[in-house]
């Protein structure tokens, strides 16, 4: 049925490309693909894998709206999203960001599974999203999380809104101490967020969020929740797109006396656009605080955009990994796509 009813949408969307269907939702999405010869290299081995490859880019399509309420001016809001595969290599449909909630001036409040406020506040800052060179790569804290209620203020001065999250912990025990989770707010998500003309700025911690440090030998006793401190920065002056990210990842459990694990990491990038091209580059490095652990992400690209909602690109990228024990690893990838929106 689930599949039934995204099938009518996809076609909806084809034939209603960027409008709201009479009185309903809006459907959107989004089809990225691209063909990419990805080398693995581990120490002075060599070449391990060497393989072209067809990747769907996290593409997706969701169905989203709002209608009036009779009650205090409130709206109900509502939004139903899927990854898609459209190279046929994973599930038809995946769950991306599903919701609903309510909207009027007192701000926004949501619940289901969507993106933590911490993950939102990079904005814009990686400029190689859902490509080899995500920054999730190197750094924690993209997490989309389940079973999640938040509240976002109206813009504040103009400029800035606070968004807050929490996560019941539904009697699991999610950070690996032996103990159910039980607390309405076993895990939350903080983000405030300021935006006016060419700024752009964010600071968002989580605390006890379930996820993992990159660096293998950071993981202590099975860990999986962290606390993130996230700060991140963007300038779009002229034609110039400018943006940094610092963050401080630490393990919210010390299990087994072994110390919490910690790794601090940066990233900074930037673009130019020239007519319909647009240039990018961006790196970023992950260190630990236990050990030499590094890792490091290098990214460059094209862009040309062939109308509003759709471009062609190119772009080669390298994830390295440098353990203080063991041999370096080596990702390289140099991959040609087309993205379409909807």
């Amino acid at each position: 049925m689930k599949k039934n009813l995204l099938a009518i949408a996809v076609g909806a969307a084809v034939a209603l490309p960027g409008m709201a269907l009479a009185a309903g939702p809006t459907v959107y999405g989004k089809v990225n693909i691209s063909l990419e010869n990805q080398e693995n290299e581990i120490g002075e081995v060599g070449s391990v894998d060497d393989d072209w490859s067809l990747n769907s880019n996290a593409s997706r399509v969701g169905i989203k709206g709002d209608f009036d309420l009779d009650f205090a001016g409130l709206k109900a809001i509502y939004q139903a999203e899927y990854q898609i595969s459209v190279d046929g290599d994973d599930d038809e449909f995946s769950q991306r960001n599903i919701f609903g909630g309510l909207a009027g001036d007192f701000g926004v409040l949501k619940a289901g599974k969507f993106d933590t406020p911490t993950k939102v506040a990079q904005g814009k800052v990686d400029q190689f999203n859902d490509l080899q060179g995500d920054i999730k790569n190197i750094m924690a804290g993209e997490n989309r999380a389940g079973n999640i209620v938040q509240y976002s203020t109206p813009t504040l001065a103009d400029m800035i809104t606070i968004h807050g999250a929490f996560i019941p912990g539904e009697g699991e025990d999610i950070d690996g101490d032996g103990k159910d989770d039980n607390d309405l707010a076993d895990s939350y998500s903080l983000a405030i967020i300021a935006e006016q003309g060419i700024f752009y700025g964010a600071l968002s911690h989580d605390a006890d969020i379930e996820d993992e440090l990159i660096l293998e030998n950071e993981r202590v006793g099975g860990a999986t929740t962290l606390d993130i401190t996230r700060a991140a920065v963007m300038l779009k002056p002229g034609n110039v797109e400018l943006g940094a990210l610092y963050q401080i990842a630490k393990e919210s459990e010390d299990l087994n006396n072994a110390g919490k694990g910690e790794e601090n990491s940066f990233l900074v990038s930037g673009a130019y656009k020239i007519d319909r091209w647009k240039l990018k580059a961006q790196y970023g490095m992950t260190q630990g605080d236990k050990s030499d652990d590094e890792a490091t992400l290098m990214a460059v690209g094209a862009d040309y955009k062939l109308a509003k909602a759709s471009k062609v690109y190119a772009y080669f990228s390298q994830v390295s990994l440098e353990p203080d024990a063991g041999e370096d690893r080596d990702d390289t990838t140099f991959g040609v796509g087309m993205e379409h929106k909807f």
